[in-house]
């Protein structure tokens, strides 16, 4: 009935007790529950899901398809599907975002931009010579 994908599924997990120095880079489903100080970055050739949870604290940038997000975020954020903000996210940073869903208590210190699929330009050819 409903045609929105929910096929992704979480394949690693950074755990609450965990701290991490140095960019991250993952496939498929990424939770974190600890800290990060480094940019988390998805393969841009699959579809991709992260999730920020509340204990968590991420200083660096964001770039994942689907990010969901109620922990703390110190650095940009690059959304390509869906950006979720749950009710204590905390993101210090500018978002850009194809799809957003903010509730009430998400805080934002940013610039959020809203980033459009890229349409095809259509050039008719004159038939007048």
């Amino acid at each position: 009935m409903f045609s929105r994908k929910v096929k992704n599924t979480i394949d690693s997990l950074i755990g609450v007790s965990s701290s991490i120095e140095g960019n991250l880079h993952f496939k498929g489903g990424l939770r974190i529950d600890g800290h990060v100080k480094g940019n988390v970055i998805a393969d841009v050739d699959q579809s991709s899901m992260l999730v920020i949870s509340e204990q968590a604290k991420i200083d660096g940038e964001v770039r994942a398809g689907h990010v969901v997000v109620n922990g703390e975020i110190n650095g940009p954020v690059f959304s390509t599907e869906l950006l979720e903000l749950q009710p204590k996210a905390r993101i210090s940073g500018d978002v850009h975002y194809k799809a957003l869903e903010m509730m009430n208590g998400a805080l934002v210190s940013g610039k959020l931009t809203h980033e459009q699929a890229a349409e095809p330009v259509l050039k008719l050819a004159s038939s007048h010579s």
